[in-house]
């Protein structure tokens, strides 16, 4: 009966899908509808019914809540590090980078690697500790020795505030480009999207989550591969050639390869490099990844793994975004007139297509297109599931039922869960449409940094950790960033239509996270309750089982 059903969905939903890309900046003015790009939709339809077809074969795999949240521990090393550089990659990565290096030359690059530091941290920092001491999510760890309710409230909270702005973001970003590509309205193209997140998630869990994400990440490998190798062999692989003919043509000039203004103001570039080093360290759908795997060990080579995909796609999409200063900018068909750098046909986001189109054809634009699809649907499906075992796992089972509920009502908690995410992001995008989601992402990163990360890593290093500190800390690093980033000016002005902005920087994280550390460390050392000399007693129980993974005692249930 279900997977009856399962496959009437899966077909109603293939007839229905478009291509969809994103990049995180900007929400784009609304576009004019384009033809209808037939390779695009036909390689589109090809990876929604190869997908759909993971999804049944993991539906039948996913009896347990381990199979829905962490597809039962089962993962390889090599596999899930595909899938975090699958989650990690977004199409911010493809569109958004190419296009910053297209129009600032190498503040892009100083960009990716703000975003590529983060692995390190997560590598040498947590990624043993995350495997020994989770089970689900990392609210698991926080709660380890502290008070379980409260403590998960907490994270769940500060998690499905990223996870909302960030489907807000994906979805938003989705329709826009959907419906400059493909022609169709942004509300179905929302619909699409988030149905079919909902039949991944659903149905195959964190099993087909993950096969998901493994495509798309192979797929974005190649697609932006192909389109890298053939635009630089046009420069005979020569870097010199292809930097010293884009400074000749670029407004910028020789400052092309020098860093400009997103080193400006070094105050917003030190908040920015935080924010996104230490918020890759705290977002709840990148570290639910290391409880899919089968121990330690393998954490470890996911990271590694994953750092090695995204540091050479972020080389990848250097070249490509050199590239298109050339090739897309001095192509009429392309440029809409002006200097080297300046707009192009379907905006600044759109280089990557156009340099697809110009270097391949309608065939290499429509794989690409088909990509940019799969990596909007693998990052939405990974949120979804984030923000479905945060309801269900820490507030519902750990919280509503003290630990108490059935796998069965858990499970089917999460599911009920994933629906209701799906619901919200498709409204939410339908009334964000016009709005500028460049603050959605740069609050994902902000409360990422400075809610979770703080919390997280004192839980697993500190043993003066408290309940009360925990709460303090998290909740203030929680507040001070959605506050910093409202009175700013991506909110405060350009949302909110105020004359000047409060807060004078645009990135919240080299503010809030001190705050966050400071008052975790003050309201630790001030509680000298009895509850929190045993929760520091603990610590010795937590440390061993962080080191072993073994020969610890479950987590406690104050």
């Amino acid at each position: 009966m279900r997977t009856t059903r399962l496959s009437r969905l899966a077909a109603g939903l293939a007839l229905l899908a478009p291509a969809a890309v994103f990049a995180a900046g900007p929400a784009m003015d609304a576009a004019e509808k384009q033809p209808l790009n037939l390779s695009a939709i036909g390689m589109f339809f090809v990876f929604v019914l190869m997908t759909l077809g993971i999804t049944y074969w993991a539906a039948s795999r996913t009896k347990s809540t381990s199979d829905f949240y962490t597809a039962g521990g089962g993962i390889t090393g090599f596999q899930n590090g595909l899938a975090i550089a699958g989650d990690y990659m977004s199409a911010a990565t493809l569109l958004g980078l190419t296009a910053m290096m297209y129009v600032q030359g190498v503040d892009a690059y100083i960009y990716m690697l703000a975003f590529f530091v983060g692995w390190p941290v997560i590598l040498f920092l947590m990624a043993e500790r995350l495997r020994n001491l989770g089970k689900f999510t990392f609210a698991d760890i926080t709660a380890y020795r502290l008070d379980q309710g409260k403590v998960r409230t907490m994270a769940a909270i500060s998690s499905l505030t990223v996870v909302c702005f960030y489907l807000v973001a994906q979805m938003v970003g989705a329709g826009q480009l959907i419906k400059l590509l493909f022609g169709l309205d942004y509300n179905i193209a929302l619909v699409v999207v988030g149905a079919l997140m909902m039949v991944y998630v659903t149905f195959g869990g964190m099993v087909a989550t993950t096969w998901v994400q493994i495509i798309k990440a192979c797929m974005l490998l190649i697609g932006g591969t192909a389109v890298g190798v053939l635009a630089f062999s046009q420069f005979g692989f020569s870097f010199d050639e292809l930097t010293t003919r884009a400074m000749e043509v670029h407004k910028l000039g020789d400052r092309l390869l020098a860093p400009g203004s997103l080193l400006a103001d070094p105050v917003t570039a030190i908040s920015l490099g935080l924010g996104l080093m230490f918020g890759t360290a705290g977002l709840p759908h990148i570290l639910m990844r290391f409880f899919t795997v089968t121990d330690a060990k393998e954490a470890r080579k996911s990271v590694l793994y994953a750092s090695g995909i995204v540091a050479y796609f972020f080389n990848v999409i250097a070249i490509m975004g050199l590239c298109a200063i050339i090739i897309v900018g001095q192509n009429p068909q392309f440029f809409e007139g002006g200097q080297i750098g300046g707009p192009v046909i379907g905006g600044g986001n759109m280089i990557a297509m156009h340099l697809a189109n110009a270097v391949g054809g309608n065939l290499l634009l429509g794989f690409l297109s088909a990509v940019a699809f799969a990596t909007i649907l693998a990052v939405v499906a990974g949120l979804a599931l984030a923000g479905a075992s945060a309801i269900s796992h820490d507030i519902y089972s750990r919280v509503i039922m003290k630990g108490k509920a059935d796998e069965a009502t858990e499970l089917r908690v999460s599911k009920f869960a994933t629906i209701g995410l799906g619901i919200v992001a498709v409204l939410l995008g339908m009334a964000f449409e016009k709005m500028n989601i460049a603050f959605m992402v740069a609050l994902a990163f902000g409360v990422a940094a400075s809610a979770n990360f703080p919390v997280l890593i004192l839980s697993m290093y500190w043993k003066g950790l408290t309940t009360k500190g925990a709460l303090v800390g998290g909740y203030s690093g929680l507040f001070s960033a959605v506050t910093f980033v409202v009175l700013s000016k991506s909110v405060w002005v350009d949302v909110l239509g105020n004359a000047s902005p409060i807060f004078p920087y645009t990135q919240p994280a080299l503010f809030s996270m001190p705050i966050a550390f400071f008052m975790t460390w003050l309201f630790s050392v001030l509680d000298s309750s009895a509850r929190a000399a045993a929760e520091k007693d603990a610590f010795e129980d937590q440390y061993v089982r962080a080191q072993t993974g073994v020969g610890a005692a479950t987590a406690s249930s104050h």
